[in-house]
């Protein structure tokens, strides 16, 4: 009987330690997203996938709505940048200038997804050079806006972002961007659609299309993930464990 009062006691002390020291999160995650527009239930998905993810993980994520509120100091904060849903435009100088120090210094890691690639002059906004350098020196073409399911075929297997993936896996909806020239010549290619594979077919096509990709040209961890339209992305294995291993990796956990 003494032995269980000890140790009731001993339970009843450790919650109230525990209580009162919260835990030191693995590392922090920004993610940036925009609250409207077509993408906005893939977005609704993403946030609850991305915060049980922390939550399991132990890390924490902080999601904003505009780039306005980024400054160094504000990025200091954290060692993941995911462009969750967000063009690159429309920023402002300050938010910019501290997004191109956060990648030019490495500072922390980047992951970025579909719209990241949205380069060209849009909304009366002119084209972000350095981000269209960053990812390749590409500007944004064309796309598919009927949808189309097509086969990824991984190309870099030992690269940390595929870890546990097999290849080719199958994205089911995606608009699947093409640009003016393929980023091939000036990035690292990590996997590749297979245009061939598009059901329904269509005329859309550029050829040698990159769609997972990195930079090793900046300091930063970098991965851009061209999928990110449909909610149903969070129904797919391969698509959660590709963007779970992204963001890791981009915090230097891998």
């Amino acid at each position: 009987m003494r032995l269980i009062l000890v140790c009731i006691t001993a339970i009843c002390l450790l919650n109230v330690s525990g209580a009162q020291t919260p835990q030191t999160p693995r590392f922090k995650v920004l993610a940036l997203y925009e609250n409207g527009g077509h993408h906005v239930e893939f977005t609704k998905v993403a946030r609850v996938w991305l915060n049980k993810l922390a939550e399991d993980s132990g890390f924490a994520i902080t999601f904003i709505q505009t780039p306005k509120v980024i400054n160094d100091s504000f990025l200091s904060q954290y060692q993941v940048f995911l462009q969750l849903d967000y063009p690159p435009y429309n920023w402002g100088d300050t938010a910019v200038a501290a997004f191109e120090k956060y990648i030019q210094q490495g500072r922390g890691g980047w992951v970025g997804l579909h719209h990241a690639s949205l380069l060209g002059e849009f909304d009366g906004y002119p084209m972000w050079q350095w981000f269209s350098n960053f990812l390749g020196g590409i500007r944004w073409k064309d796309y598919i806006p009927t949808f189309a399911s097509a086969n990824v075929n991984i190309e870099d297997k030992t690269h940390p972002v595929m870890k546990g993936l097999a290849s080719p896996f199958t994205i089911k909806t995606e608009e699947w961007y093409t640009y003016d020239k393929s980023p091939r010549p000036n990035v690292h290619v990590i996997a590749s659609v297979d245009e061939s594979s598009y059901n329904p077919d269509s005329k859309i096509k550029m050829g040698d299309h990159p769609v997972v990709w990195t930079n090793t040209r900046f300091a930063a961890r970098n991965v851009y993930i061209f999928m990110g339209h449909s909610p149903d992305l969070f129904d797919n294995d391969a698509y959660k464990a590709l963007l779970n291993n992204a963001i890791f990796w981009a915090a230097g956990q891998r």
